[in-house]
């Protein structure tokens, strides 16, 4: 079964500021007459998506009433197995193209778009307790440390900066998605884990990051993507596209997601 989320809060006065500041930009998609799109629309998203992709339904429902977006977010990896075994879906947003492509060459995915990029940063607890300098550390077998299975999107590009960098991880967990990471992380159950920057962002004050150069050798490249099976294929594009407007791209700027 597919968890979804509960309904988002109401969109902060920020928000109402951000979409004032965008309006004379809006995709098509968001000028579009409020009864040209409706219904639910449910969207399956990388983890590390979770908080600029609930802001921006919360603009597409304000641009289009009667619209109500459900989200699942979770490793890229076992959403694409989902969406290939029938799940009933709209939309895929995958944290890199090889999760998507396995979506595409089943036919159940056209036509994906890459809408943002992202990498790989430290997070440790705060003060850092472990005294982490940086990806070396990964390789001291006092340390505790985290980094994501291999074959989930965050796990994938943790083993091309270990290789690139000469690093034999010796990780004490193996996570399915940056959030468990993060979450292992804020409750100073390791004093280290490799997650995206866009998660040290999210955290705010609860983590430190630590920037590495080796990280720009796995720049992550997201793609989205209208499903083959969608029950609502009208509500679906227009989602896509509200993604790649300038709203969306501004959402997706604040998390922290850097531009393709």
């Amino acid at each position: 079964m597919i968890g979804t989320n509960p309904r988002r809060a109401a969109a902060s006065v920020a928000a109402a500021l951000l979409l004032a500041g965008c309006g004379n930009t809006a995709s098509p998609a968001q000028t579009s007459p409020s009864d040209a799109v409706t219904g639910g629309i449910t969207v399956l998203a990388a983890a590390s998506l979770t908080d600029a992709f609930q802001a921006i339904a919360t603009d597409f429902e304000r641009a289009h009433p009667g619209t109500e977006v459900t989200f699942s977010f979770g490793s890229s990896a076992t959403l694409a197995t989902q969406i290939n075994q029938g799940a009933p879906a709209d939309v895929f947003a995958a944290a890199n193209e090889p999760t998507m492509r396995t979506v595409t060459d089943a036919g159940a995915a056209q036509h994906p778009q890459i809408f943002v990029t992202n990498t790989l940063e430290i997070a440790v607890p705060r003060s850092n307790p472990g005294n982490i300098t940086g990806l070396a550390d990964f390789a001291d077998p006092a340390k505790k440390i985290a980094v994501c299975a291999p074959q989930v999107p965050c796990g994938a590009a943790a083993q091309r900066v270990f290789a690139h960098a000469g690093v034999t991880a010796r990780p004490d967990t193996l996570e399915s998605d940056v959030k468990a990471l993060l979450q292992k992380v804020q409750l100073d159950e390791v004093d280290a884990a490799l997650v995206y920057h866009t998660d040290v962002v999210a955290a705010g004050d609860a983590v430190e990051g630590i920037t590495f150069a080796a990280a720009r050798t796995a720049v992550n490249r997201y793609p989205i993507a209208t499903l083959t099976g969608a029950p609502n294929p009208g509500g679906a594009a227009a989602f896509v596209d509200h993604v790649l407007s300038p709203l969306g791209q501004a959402r997706l700027d604040k998390a922290g997601f850097a531009r393709p």
